[in-house]
């Protein structure tokens, strides 16, 4: 695979507008570079990005920024913009990288790395600002944290399951009584599933930074039979296997549902639905509250704009106080910003705050490798082949054969 330094890329660039008498860079080096931006991020399903990309425009005259929606999917997102970086094309600027994503790009050198003092990196919540770091830099900024809740019906679970054995006994005893899915997560074969995955064995599948395999098989076969046992039970319905995040979302607001795994976006939505019918609270564990996988957005530059310097002052807007509160506000995604977790009015407004943060706090990072996207997938397919077919090969027999797919994906011959 093709990779550069970002100083290299800019001379390269600075070479190419010389040899042909062309001025798109200014004549001066990219990392100065000022003038229109793109931003390309997955699509906005709440519609609340356009107006924050307004506020900016009105501001900054000659430095306009334009936003590029890409699949609503990760993996998706992370294919177009692949491919368009592949391609050394300069149609993206500003680029809003899943958490995932941090290593390879920079591996690769897609984007540039950011100068610390420039961004309030300290106002952040400690562990989100882990996630867009590599090899010791910075090499992105934190825009929005995530961290997986689980959503309920108050009018049908007077108490929230702490553990997955609660979580089946009431899933069964709603279903049975009420017209009713029961529970639902991200089941599809696709980077959610693994998240699922993960989530069920505690984040214990790789090493930190992606070098080995430490799935236990104890945890992970309860993890596979906890799963398999709802849809073999039917409390988790049959169409769940193909939701994302939306079809999860949506199932769950529009009353399908009496339990979800998702996203801190799904909250707003649920909440005009469902009114006070929606709560949240931790996700369930095999022996208590469990741990969610840290997701989130980043902002990178891509090392091949020729306007880095008004991008990178995008990012600091963007990042910046009063944007963290829209983020909430209007968006209903989990902002990177610590104080907004503590403030009273918000938490009056946005009861779910304190839940949220604890998720959050929590949280386990998934490996900083850039050779995640791959290893997601062999778990990926590996697990929805065997909750989805779940008397076609024992559990014990999943597991071991995941854990050498994964092996011979890190070490291939």
């Amino acid at each position: 695979m093709f990779r550069v330094l970002p100083v290299l890329i800019a001379a390269v660039l600075a070479a190419g507008c010389a040899a042909s008498g062309g001025d798109e860079a200014g004549g001066a080096d990219v990392a100065d570079g000022t003038g229109p931006i793109t931003f390309a991020t997955g699509r906005d399903t709440t519609a609340y990005l356009q107006p924050l990309l307004d506020r900016w425009n009105r501001a900054h005259p000659g430095e306009e920024i334009s936003l590029i929606e890409l699949p609503e999917e990760a993996d998706e997102q992370r294919a177009q913009m692949v491919s368009n970086l592949q391609a050394r094309s300069d149609r993206y600027d500003v680029l809003g990288l899943d958490v995932i994503q941090t290593a390879e790009f920079a591996d690769n050198g897609w984007i540039i790395p950011l100068e610390r003092g420039r961004f309030p990196l300290g106002t952040f919540l400690p562990q989100v600002v882990d996630t867009a770091t590599y090899k010791g830099k910075l090499w992105a900024v934190p825009y929005t944290t995530n961290a997986g809740l689980l959503y309920y019906r108050t009018d049908l679970v007077s108490e929230p399951p702490t553990t997955w054995a609660e979580l089946r006994e009431q899933a069964i005893k709603i279903t049975k009584n009420h017209e009713i899915g029961g529970y639902a997560g991200q089941f599809l074969a696709y980077e959610g599933l693994t998240v699922n995955f993960s989530e069920a064995v505690s984040g214990q599948v790789l090493s930190p930074d992606g070098g080995r395999v430490t799935l236990d098989p104890a945890r992970a076969g309860a993890a596979l039979d906890f799963l398999r046992q709802g849809v073999t039970e039917g409390w988790i319905p049959r169409n769940a296997l193909a939701y994302k995040e939306e079809e999860s979302r949506l199932a769950f607001q529009n009353g399908e549902l009496a339990f979800a795994r998702n996203w801190p976006h799904a909250y707003g939505p649920a909440r005009e639905k469902l009114g006070d019918r929606v709560a949240v609270a931790r996700l369930p564990g095999p022996d208590g509250p469990g741990v969610s996988a840290l997701g989130g957005l980043n902002l990178a530059v891509s090392a091949y704009s020729k306007h880095q310097k008004t991008a990178q002052d995008f990012i600091a807007y963007f990042t910046g106080p009063d944007n963290q509160r829209r983020v909430l506000t209007e968006g209903s995604f989990a902002p990177v910003l610590a104080e907004i977790y503590d403030d009273p009015a918000l938490i009056r407004r946005y009861p779910y705050l304190p839940v949220l943060k604890e998720s959050i706090l929590a949280a386990k990072l998934r490996p900083a490798t850039p050779n995640y996207n791959q290893l997601s997938l062999v778990i990926a397919s590996a697990v929805a082949k065997a909750i989805g077919s779940p008397s076609e090969q024992s559990t014990g027999a999943v597991v071991t054969a995941l854990t050498a797919d994964l092996k011979e994906s890190l070490n291939p011959q």
